[in-house]
């Protein structure tokens, strides 16, 4: 045999603390075909700074969909499907970096996809610049060796193999038609080179993570061996191996037989009604009294059209795909959403899902009965979705299973007509709706009886849009697309349903009052900087309650929301007002020449819009300004002292009751703005930031200044009482 390795790698990402889908880095590979050994090498490291602690990875691996992850613990949304990832976790501990190797044997071939994340996150909220964080850095490559030569069995057809030694085990496949209903493998003719009884392990099937559903039989003696298999996957080729058991040296020849048991599909209709393409299906949803009625052939056509098929093995229904957006899709059946199901022969439906770009979004299948179906008595309508294949032994087992797949089972009937499943990140395959009718005291009872049931299938990024306290991201690994919910307000889970640490309404409304309302501590400081007649630091103090109150009206996660314009806009009024609220505060501390003053208010404010629209949220947009203010008013400060050979300001007075509590104030707001913070307290401790800071600008505003009188409101109107002398000159009129 002839093997082929190959190498596939990806570059490295930088691991973030977990919190959300969006924290997890997503890797994504393609196994070729004929691979019998997958290596996977996931490479860990970190920084070398003090701020680097012991951490412990988490890996998680699935094919054909990006695995589906719960590492805070919370719920998934009702009727969703959850199967655990399969995951490992690499310590990092006294190394700075970790190597570890993952071998799949027989894996799969198709999409591969490797999530990996840190510890949920802490919830603090830390300015950017302040502190340094960890470098958790993660990459995986991917080694594969395929087999270039692969045998091929030919259905029907004894071929016989070799097995050189239990060292090298012999790897052939079949291809499996559409239509199988079931696969038969045989071993046949088995003999040992040491004359010997046969002792053989054959193993169907490909490795798929999280769950892997292989066949495996052990074969001893020289009678023949078979396995068979019901609805193995439609249109893809199954890779067997056979081991030999026996001793070292010791070589097996063996015939292998693969037979199909083909299924006669029939159809709901003797052709496809193109004219029903251009109709639009926008009948209500699930749920609604009139949508189970309705349909596209008459009671009469649908009955001949039944009796005909009872002898086929099922019921293809055709659907249309209908792409919508970017990993939303919807299914329109052409002879109208309510689909027959009879107890004889599965009826089935076909979503595609294998364009490699729908695996990133939730599948949503709806069915609804109706409750006027002819015969319906105490049956049950039994449905099941599978991938690769549709299972076709409904009335008999029950069992949503396939060859290689387990399905996600649904039934509707008289007493409970609506079912609803959701598929979250379904595997890139072609998925089959099966529906058939099942009686409880056998097929018999009816035979005759035909249910209608309104089927709506469509894929969507989010399922139900993340809700109310929630918000629908789509994310990018390379060109792959897929989507994830950002929860708010104390919700969680995959789709923020879960409850569990939500805030109330009433939780809500106070937080929303505390932010707006805390912004009114700077009328104190507009008040006091109007008395002393600095008017342009009032305009900018006007300036910066008002956008920061609507701003964080607007910012709230919950229902207390108010939004007067673009957040964006909001947001970044309220940075510049605040920034510039500091820079003109600390320059009219310095108390420099007039027109010197004012030239650096409009020079710093132009300078402070410019660096915020470069990174709005860096530490030095806010410290910067601050500082270069701070080093003015200092050599102001002792420009004015030297001048007057004492210490500027003079007044002790102004010290202690001026600018000690206001310097205290703003420290204290940096420490509480910079250290203090989490998504938690952020409502309470913010707005604690806001009060300081007005608090603050108003001791720290300078007196007025010595030639000016303060507002004299009486002198300054008009409208009073006065003594007059009323002159007036008298005109006569000379006749």
């Amino acid at each position: 045999s002839l093997y082929v390795s190959e190498y596939f790698s990806q570059s490295a990402q930088k691991l973030s603390f977990y919190s959300w889908y969006g924290n997890a880095k997503l890797f994504h590979f393609r196994v070729p075909e004929d691979t019998v050994l997958l290596r996977w090498l996931l490479q860990a490291s970190r920084g070398k700074g003090p701020e680097c602690t012991n951490m412990e990875i988490t890996v998680h691996f699935r094919y054909g969909a990006p695995p589906v992850i719960n590492p805070l613990g919370t719920r998934f949304p009702a009727n969703a499907t959850v199967r655990p990832s399969y995951n490992i976790s690499i310590a990092l501990s006294g190394a700075v970096q970790n190597t570890t190797f993952v071998n799949v044997t027989t894996p799969a071939a198709g999409d591969w996809f490797i999530a990996a994340h840190l510890p949920e996150a802490a919830g603090r909220i830390e300015v950017k610049g302040f502190s340094t964080p960890c470098p958790y850095m993660f990459q995986a490559d991917m080694f594969v060796l395929r087999l270039a030569d692969m045998p091929v069995l030919e259905p029907g057809v004894a071929v016989p193999q070799t097995v050189v030694s239990p060292a090298k085990p012999l790897h052939v496949k079949v291809f499996v038609p559409k239509h199988a209903a079931g696969m038969r493998f045989e071993l046949r003719s088995c003999v040992t080179s040491e004359q010997k009884a046969c002792a053989m392990r054959v193993v169907l099937g490909s490795i798929t993570l999280p769950q892997s559903f292989q066949k495996i039989i052990t074969c001893t003696g020289n009678a023949n061996c078979s396995l068979a298999l019901d609805s193995p996957p439609w249109e893809k080729w199954v890779q067997i191996m056979v081991e030999s058991l026996g001793a070292a040296n010791a070589s097996v020849s063996v015939e292998m037989l693969a037979s199909f048991t083909a299924c006669r599909p029939g159809s709901t209709s003797s052709f496809l009604n193109f004219s029903s393409l251009n109709q639009s299906q926008t009948g209500p949803r699930p749920g609604s009294t009139g949508a189970a009625g309705s349909s596209a052939l008459s009671a009469g056509e649908a009955s001949r059209n039944a009796s005909s098929q009872r002898s086929f093995c099922l019921q293809n229904q055709p659907v249309v795909r209908e792409d919508l957006d970017v990993v939303s899709v919807r299914y329109r059946l052409l002879n109208g959403p309510s689909v027959p199901v009879n107890p004889l022969s599965p009826t089935i439906l076909l979503l595609s899902l294998n364009t490699g770009m729908d695996s990133g979004g939730s599948l949503v299948v709806s069915l609804l009965l109706n409750k006027t179906s002819v015969g319906l008595a105490n049956a049950t309508v039994v449905a099941c979705v599978s991938a690769a294949s549709p299972v076709l032994s409904l009335n008999a087992t029950q069992n949503c299973s396939t060859a290689f797949f387990q399905g996600y089972p649904l039934s509707v009937s008289t007493s409970s007509a609506e079912a609803t499943l959701i598929v979250l990140y379904p595997q890139t395959d072609d998925w089959f709706l099966s529906l058939q009718l099942v009686c409880p005291k056998g097929q018999g009872e009816c035979n005759a009886a035909e249910a209608k049931v309104t089927v709506f299938a469509y894929l969507t990024p989010c399922f139900n849009d993340c809700g109310p306290y929630g918000q629908c991201s789509l994310l990018r690994r390379h060109g792959y697309l897929y989507a994830g919910c950002s929860c708010k307000a104390g919700w969680g889970g995959w789709s923020c349903t879960d409850d569990t640490k939500a805030q109330s309404v009433g939780v809500q409304n106070v937080a929303t009052l505390l932010l707006t309302l805390s912004n009114l501590m700077f009328l104190p400081a507009i008040a006091v900087a109007v008395y002393r007649y600095y008017l342009v630091e009032a305009s900018v103090y006007t300036y910066t309650m008002f956008f920061s109150t609507f701003y964080h009206a607007c910012d709230q996660p919950g229902v207390a929301v108010m939004c007067i314009m673009d957040y964006d806009t909001l947001q970044y009024c309220d940075f510049l007002g605040s920034v510039v609220s500091i820079w003109v505060t600390i320059l009219c501390m310095s108390r420099v020449k007039k027109i010197l003053k004012y030239v650096l208010f409009v020079l710093g404010t132009l300078l402070i819009a410019m660096s915020l629209q470069l990174d709005r949220r860096g530490v030095w947009n806010m410290m910067g300004p601050c500082l270069f203010a701070l080093v003015i008013m200092i050599a102001a400060w002792v420009y004015h002292g030297a001048k007057r050979k004492h210490c500027y300001p003079s007044s002790w007075k102004r010290w202690v009751f001026y600018l000690l509590p206001g310097i205290t104030l703003a420290f204290i707001a940096i420490s509480v703005y910079a250290f203090m913070e989490t998504n938690e307290n952020y409502y309470y401790t913010h707005s604690i930031w806001h009060v300081l800071v007005a608090c603050s600008v108003a001791f720290l505003l300078p007196p007025r200044d010595k030639h000016k009188k303060p507002w004299a409101w009486s002198q300054k109107l008009t409208c009073r009482y006065q003594i007059c002398q009323n002159d007036r000159e008298e005109l006569y009129a000379v006749t």
